[in-house]
């Protein structure tokens, strides 16, 4: 690749993550099926085909917000490759850095509560995140057992779906009222089933 065309490259990638963004900023305000392509265009100084040019379709655009966020998290998470405890810590420090993401928050909690109708473009993204990410914790908490560091009468599985539900519960509460304490209120449920410090 020569370095004009890697130079095209970046900017086509910088211009997508604009629009991703302003795109999370939208969906947050007016909700996924309130926000049309055309606003979110006009919010990034691009005609409407220059927009579809990057994303063809409000689905498209959506399910890379949606998969944005989670590399983003992903990267987070996997740093270090984390088992078991620290595995579960890594959750407690997302749920940290979520108190200082509330558009990226208030987007997630709508699309997944909309999401629930087969019908709806996120509904296969949301299925398989739910199944991912209970899968990853249900092993971390497997893991923490089988070092000896989860109380007894502890079922990961159970733990594991407890957890995501506890999680998910508390973005809705801190939607409504800021003083809500995500990360110590996780680290505490965390911390009574462990039999080592968190």
């Amino acid at each position: 690749m020569t370095a004009e065309a890697n130079r095209g490259y970046a900017k086509g990638r910088a211009r997508q993550r604009e629009i991703l963004e302003k795109a999370v900023a939208l969906f947050g305000e007016s909700g996924y099926r309130g926000t049309s392509l055309r606003e979110i265009a006009a919010r990034c100084g691009v005609s409407h085909p220059g927009l579809k040019y990057h994303f063809p379709t409000k689905e498209a655009l959506l399910l890379a917000v949606l998969e944005q966020r989670d590399e983003d998290d992903s990267a987070r998470m996997a740093a270090d490759d984390p088992v078991g405890v620290e595995g579960l810590r890594r959750l407690v420090e997302i749920a940290a850095l979520n108190a200082d993401r509330r558009v990226v928050v208030d987007l997630f909690t709508s699309l997944a509560a909309e999401a629930t109708t087969p019908d709806h473009p996120a509904h296969t993204f949301f299925a398989e995140r739910y199944r991912k990410v209970i899968a990853a914790t249900t092993a971390a908490y497997e893991h923490a057992r089988g070092q000896g560091h989860l109380v007894a009468g502890v079922d990961p599985a159970t733990a594991a779906r407890q957890l995501l539900a506890l999680m998910d519960g508390l973005q809705v509460q801190w939607l409504y009222d800021p003083a809500t304490d995500m990360a110590g209120t996780l680290r505490a449920h965390i911390q009574r089933q462990l039999t080592v410090p968190l």
